[in-house]
């Protein structure tokens, strides 16, 4: 058994708005216990080490933060070089940017050298599980998949579904998009720590066949994922209104071709009503939060306390590339804004609880990863106090846990990630 000392923290549940202490576990000399890359005990150091004697070899980081490893609900690893891509919303920055840097990708080995890139940079920021859009093409699916696989990451991916309103070299059909991802489940879903995602981009490039192709696929397999956009920016939603005039909403749309279910992810949910929000919490769908892409593409403002009060799972996403930033750091600073411009609070440790259990909760996978509680997986994080001179300043008249972690979400980078790790194994 291998051992981490330092200060230690992790979610138990929500903190909410007023940052509920029975909701996290604190200990400033900490020890994580690790055995054969899952969590054994976790609690006071001296203890812990009184009862272990000899067999545990220590890693010491005192003076450092353990935290459970990020995870990223919503981010498109196609989309890695034209991060900060300037000045146009969704749909023209889709037609712009996003889709002639997608075309790139019909050539599987300039899918296999970003696939391996963006793994190293989710690795570097601490991040430790994601949510990812491949593009139309199959292998950039394998890509993606053989890039996590080489790390041991816990990573689900989807090939793009995409038959309409998009340029044709992005073109798939109903029949090709059912037979590609069919075998790329068969191949991926399952297969160590990897799981598939049905990928409809959104409805808007869809055609409703193709749409009832993914509600085919879902239905056959209950337990790969269904990830999509909804709601992101008003011309996308008031075009949808306008193609399925007969659906109540745009998520209704999705609901309609059996996609919205246990383990459906949507990005965004920006522009949705009460009801919108029941149903989706009563039909168990999730909601992927991406404040750095919503605010530079100017799409809306994300609704989190009726998001939780109505019973969804939430999490944090970078969404790369319109998002601005692989840091689940730098997003969760960006979603504190996000609450303020709505006269709400989002407390660092809430903000924590939507990098780590939060998001595992709406991935329904909280019953191997997002804390420490023994038995889950040991993907974690060693986070630097002083990884930079501003953030060693800012600490020293930081007193408590929460202004240091407050301090890190709002000033720290990669710089401040001592060390990630996947399985209990320091990442390379």
């Amino acid at each position: 058994m291998r051992a981490y000392r330092g200060t230690i923290l992790h979610c138990l549940d929500d903190p909410g708005e007023q940052s509920n202490p029975s909701a996290w576990e604190h200990f400033d000399d900490g020890l994580l216990i690790v055995d054969e890359g899952k969590i054994a005990r976790v609690g006071e150091a001296d203890a812990l080490l009184a009862d272990a004697g000899d067999d545990v070899d220590v890693v010491d980081y005192r003076g450092k933060l353990i935290v459970p490893g990020f995870i990223d609900c919503h981010v498109h690893f196609s989309q890695l070089d034209i991060i900060g891509s300037f000045g146009a919303q969704l749909l023209d920055w889709l037609n712009q940017y996003a889709f002639p840097e997608e075309a790139k990708f019909a050539d599987a080995g300039h899918a296999r050298e970003v696939a391996k890139v963006f793994v190293e940079e989710l690795l570097r920021n601490g991040t430790t599980t994601a949510l990812v859009f491949g593009t139309v093409h199959a292998h950039s699916a394998d890509a993606i998949f053989e890039a996590a696989e080489a790390k041991s990451m816990r990573l689900i991916a989807g090939k793009v579904l995409m038959d309409t309103h998009c340029p044709a070299e992005l073109r798939d059909d109903p029949e090709s998009a059912y037979a590609d991802s069919k075998a790329l489940i068969e191949k991926w879903h399952g297969r160590g720590r990897l799981g598939y995602a049905i990928t409809p981009r959104f409805a808007l490039t869809s055609s409703a066949e193709q749409l009832a192709a993914a509600g085919r696929l879902a239905a056959e397999y209950p337990d790969v994922w269904v990830h999509t956009h909804l709601a992101e920016n008003m011309e996308e939603v008031e075009e949808i209104a306008r193609l399925y005039p007969d659906s109540r909403s745009y998520l209704d749309v999705y609901d309609g071709f059996e996609l919205l279910r246990k383990r459906s992810v949507f990005a965004h949910c920006l522009h949705m009503d009460a009801v919108d929000r029941s149903t989706m919490a009563a039909k168990h769908g999730a909601a992927a939060f991406c404040p750095t892409s919503n605010l530079f593409l100017g799409s809306g403002l994300f609704d989190l306390p009726r998001m939780r009060e109505a019973g969804i799972h939430c999490g944090l996403g970078t969404d790369v590339g319109g998002g601005t930033s692989l840091s689940l750091l730098r997003t969760a600073s960006e979603a504190y804004k996000v609450l303020h411009l709505q006269e709400h609070a989002l407390p660092a440790m809430r903000a924590l609880y939507l990098a780590t259990l939060g998001a595992a909760e709406a991935l329904d996978l909280d019953d191997c990863i997002g804390n420490f509680a023994a038995g889950k997986e040991a993907d974690f994080v060693v986070l630097d106090y002083e990884g930079s001179a501003l953030t060693a300043r800012r600490m020293a008249a930081a007193e408590t846990i929460e202004e240091k972690l407050f301090a890190l979400m709002t000033l720290a980078d990669d710089r401040n990630v001592a060390a990630t790790y996947i399985l209990g194994r320091l990442s390379d």
